[in-house]
């Protein structure tokens, strides 16, 4: 995520401008806003901070993380609750999480699994995969397969291998896991490029 105006992008897209700009000498600019990155942690605090004035739900959640990878669980309710009133799918899906492990906040199934479900009707393909398990904990076995079906589809590795033993007990037919496979593999396909590759080799190693 950039600092600067809180737009995100993939590290392919990321790799590719640091490159750009190495192999022409240019300064770092931000692609979306062109101001100066910031180099500092003041620097990024103060933008960060402007940003959050300015209602980006980006940046709340963002710095809702922050706070709860540093232990602080009650701000990280605050700015995810903010941010999924401004309609961030993702701070829908850390709510579900801290209502699941009642950090911040009493553990409540009910606001769990009503955030999950706006995460997941946001298209968040994780929120789908544990509504799809949920939902087979408690007994409902097609409504769970539809969940993962629809998670498969949009790329989520997780809910391949519960279909399998769900098309062993006819829960799912051979046409419509083939059909899933094929999207599955069409969703990751599509992630794909070789400046992602790229990156992930240099980042990684």
């Amino acid at each position: 995520m950039m600092t600067c105006c809180s737009k995100v992008i993939c590290n392919g897209c990321d790799y590719a401008n640091n490159t750009r700009e190495a192999e022409a000498s240019l300064n770092s600019l931000c692609l979306f806003c062109r101001k100066a990155t910031p180099e500092t942690d003041k620097e990024c605090y103060k933008y960060r901070m402007k940003r959050i004035e300015a209602d980006d739900s980006v940046s709340m959640r963002q710095w809702g993380s922050e706070q709860f990878d540093k232990g602080d669980y009650q701000s990280a309710l605050t700015y995810f609750t903010k941010a999924a009133e401004l309609g961030d799918v993702d701070s829908h899906y850390r709510l579900a999480s801290l209502y699941h492990l009642g950090k911040g906040v009493e553990k409540d199934s009910g606001k769990k699994f009503h955030h999950l479900e706006e995460a997941a009707i946001g298209g968040h393909p994780n929120a789908r995969f544990n509504l799809g398990c949920d939902e087979w904990n408690n007994g409902n076995n097609e409504r769970a397969v539809k969940h993962w079906i629809i998670a498969a589809n949009q790329g989520h590795d997780g809910s391949i291998k519960p279909l399998m033993p769900a098309y062993r007990v006819g829960l799912v037919s051979r046409d419509d896991l083939a059909a899933v496979l094929r999207a599955h593999q069409a969703a990751v396909d599509a992630t794909k490029s070789p400046q992602r590759d790229a990156a992930e080799e240099f980042y990684l190693g």
